[in-house]
This record gives structure tokens, C-alpha cells and sequence, in this order.
């Protein structure tokens, strides 16, 4: 370039504050078995993308759980679903050991495992994983650890309970924030029997969780919105909106989720499975989008020079995002900043760097108190009413 110019120069300068998009949530991950599928479409043990649920089932066969599941899903959304199909067993204890997976000969992860290479393979990440039909006790642990690894959230029934007692039982086996489990089961029409049957909740709570994300955010719980497919369900749950001591606080209060009929069918609970912190299915979820969307948000800054200016830049964008997020109702507030005290100058000197954020989810509205007064205030004015004529 000529050191000598009269006129003005245009250098374009690309550091300063960054944009950070938030990551996809309404994806869903689907373990399911097809004895009968398409093996070109669904090869077993292998993640598959589907964008066209409603077509693909021509494709997922009539016997096992994956045309019943993806049926459930497309009665409620239009979302991307993973399929992770795995072998049928000879008997359900052969079923669950495919479904909890491992590593097979050729180092390929199979069952449930084969989720952590569904982004590599399909270019997306599932965050809403479920195995309908065949979520054993041993497959929901599987579940809900893969969950935790991938920053997702997990929905498994409480199987082979029969009442409330068998699910609050079956749910202190459980302490993940990264499950919420559900009982019973919805009934619908299965066309292929031409009969009501039993339908698979969980399937139900996969495309719903998807369409809430889509519709509403992730902000908004699984609970009280309309399900499309159903028109009953499969066990007794004794429900009042204003009385307490039922059968669904019973099973809400030990972490949860039930079904309830009131103007359609809903799901009914908003808690994980989670005793502490992170009791409520959106703190959770809260939790892990800002996590990937603050960390992929900020790989632009990754490796340039640690001048303070890049620091402020670096704590203002996520700054900018988290308040972007508060302004949308997402969160209730956040923020981003540096501390001296994390920062030793030695650290620093080898590239290391330490931003803190804090953040406040929003809770659902769970307990709601309407305090009624019996008051003769209203009296007061009443001859004057009636000789006023108003």
C-alpha cells in the first residue's frame, strides 16, 4: 500500500461488540424401536433427521414405538426429530440393554449413547429426549445422564407404576434436574387396531415441549396447555383446581407431572426431578440455554489479543444478550462483569480469562392465593344509592 494519499481512507474494523443468537431448543431426540421400518431410512443405532414427520411415517413400520411416537409428536408440532432407532429384544430386559446402549465393536455409539453424535451427523443437537414405550427404570437413568452431558432435558413415565403410591415410590429413585417424569397415560384412537388405546404420555410431552419452545419459549413450563390427539386417560388422578391434598398435588409435590381433563387434556406439573435448586423444569432448561448460547456466543473472541478493550467488548456483548433476553421475559435479570479477585495478573499472563454473569430464572405461577373477604364496606353508600336512583 502507498504511504502517501490525499483524500480519506476505509480500513473495516470487525472487533467491538459481537451479536449473540440464542440456540435452538425445540429439537427433538426420539429412541424408539421398528422391527419393520425402512433400514435405509432408519438404520439402527444411527441418529436420522426428520423435518416431514407426517411423510416419514410411511417409512417407520406399524409394529414397535416408532410409528405410534412420531404420530404423537406431529398431532402437536412441526419440529426437527432425531430418530434414534434401536433393535427389538427377544424380551424387555434385551430391549432396555439396547436402549441404555455403549460402544459396539466398531467404537460406535449405540442406544441412547448414539445422541451424543447426533449433531455431528445431522447438524443438529437434540434438547428434548424421550424413549416412549420402552422407558424402563434403567433406560430413564440412561436418559437423564446422557441429558445432563448433552445440556438437554429428558421426559420418562413412571413405568409399571399402577396408583400413587407406585409413583411416589418409583420416584425416589430419581435426582436429576434433567428429568421431569410423568403418569400416567393418555388414551386415543389407534388406527391400526381400530380401538382406544393406551398412548404413550411421554411421546405427547416431546412434541408439546417442542411447540411450547416454538410458541411460547423455554421460559414456559410443560404444564396447562391444550394436548391435540387424545381423548382420555389411562388411570384415575383425582384433581381439583381449588382443593388441596388431591392425588395430583400428591404426585406434583414429590416431583411429577400428571394428566388432568379440564376444557381437553392437559399435562399437569411444573418440577424436575430435582429436590434443591433447580426444582422447576424451566430453571433447568433457563440453565442450560444461557449456558451454550453465552459459550457459542463468544467463540469470535476466542485467541485475539487480551487487550482491555476486547475484555470490555467481551463482557458488553453478553451483556447485551442477557438483557435482550429480559426485555423478551425470558429471564427476570443478568449480568455480566469482571472480578479482579478471579483474574491474578499470573493467570492472565498465560491467557487465561475469567468473566462472571449471574442470572435469575422465572418460576411458574404453581401456588396461586386468592384472599376473599366478607365486608359490610359496600353498605355504607346503600340509601344513598337507592334515593339517587344510580
Amino acid at each position: 500500500m502507498a504511504d502517501f494519499h490525499h483524500g480519506a481512507r476505509v480500513i473495516e474494523v470487525t472487533d467491538g461488540v459481537q451479536s449473540i443468537a440464542t440456540v435452538a431448543t425445540a429439537v427433538i431426540g426420539l429412541l424408539a424401536t421398528a422391527p419393520d421400518a425402512d433400514v435405509t431410512v432408519f438404520p439402527l443405532n444411527t441418529p436420522v433427521l426428520l423435518t416431514q414427520l407426517q411423510a416419514s411415517l410411511a417409512k417407520a413400520g406399524t409394529t414397535g414405538t416408532l410409528r405410534k411416537s412420531l404420530q404423537a409428536i406431529a398431532d402437536n408440532v412441526s419440529a426437527p426429530v432425531v430418530v434414534v432407532r434401536i433393535e427389538q429384544g427377544v424380551d424387555e430386559a434385551a430391549t432396555t440393554s439396547n436402549a441404555v446402549g455403549g460402544t459396539d465393536a466398531n467404537g460406535r455409539y449405540t442406544g441412547v449413547k448414539a445422541f451424543l453424535t447426533a449433531e455431528a451427523r445431522c447438524g443438529v443437537k437434540p434438547r428434548i429426549l424421550g424413549a416412549p414405550g420402552i422407558d424402563t427404570e434403567a433406560v430413564t437413568v440412561a436418559l437423564a445422564t446422557v441429558a445432563a452431558q448433552m445440556r438437554a432435558f429428558a421426559y420418562a413415565t413412571c413405568f409399571g407404576c399402577d396408583n400413587v403410591s407406585d409413583v411416589l415410590a418409583y420416584r425416589e429413585t430419581f435426582g436429576q434436574r434433567e428429568l421431569m417424569l410423568i403418569w400416567p397415560d393418555f388414551i386415543t384412537w389407534d388406527t391400526v387396531a381400530n380401538g382406544e388405546a393406551t398412548d404413550f404420555a411421554v411421546a405427547r410431552a416431546l412434541g408439546m415441549r417442542a411447540l411450547i419452545d416454538q410458541k411460547y419459549g423455554w421460559q414456559k413450563t410443560l404444564s396447562n396447555i391444550v394436548v391435540n390427539g387424545v381423548d382420555g386417560i389411562s388411570k384415575d388422578v383425582y384433581w381439583d383446581l381449588q382443593t388441596a391434598g388431591t392425588d395430583a398435588d400428591l404426585i406434583n409435590e414429590k416431583g411429577v407431572t400428571t394428566l388432568i381433563g379440564r376444557n381437553g387434556y392437559r399435562f399437569w406439573g411444573n418440577r424436575t426431578c430435582d429436590d434443591a435448586q433447580f426444582i422447576f423444569e424451566t430453571y433447568t432448561r433457563t440453565a442450560q440455554v444461557l449456558a451454550d448460547t453465552i459459550a457459542e456466543g463468544v467463540f469470535e473472541y476466542i485467541d485475539k489479543a487480551m487487550h482491555p478493550s476486547l475484555v470490555r467488548d467481551l463482557i458488553e456483548t453478553i451483556n447485551a444478550k442477557l438483557r435482550s433476553l429480559k426485555n423478551a421475559g425470558q429471564i427476570l435479570g443478568a449480568k455480566a462483569w469482571y472480578d479482579p479477585a478471579l483474574n491474578d495478573p499470573s493467570n492472565i499472563k498465560v491467557g487465561k480469562l475469567v468473566i462472571s454473569y449471574d442470572y435469575t430464572p422465572l418460576p411458574p405461577l404453581e401456588d396461586l392465593t386468592l384472599q376473599q373477604t366478607f365486608t359490610d364496606t359496600y353498605l355504607a353508600d346503600f340509601a344513598a344509592a337507592v334515593n339517587s336512583g344510580s
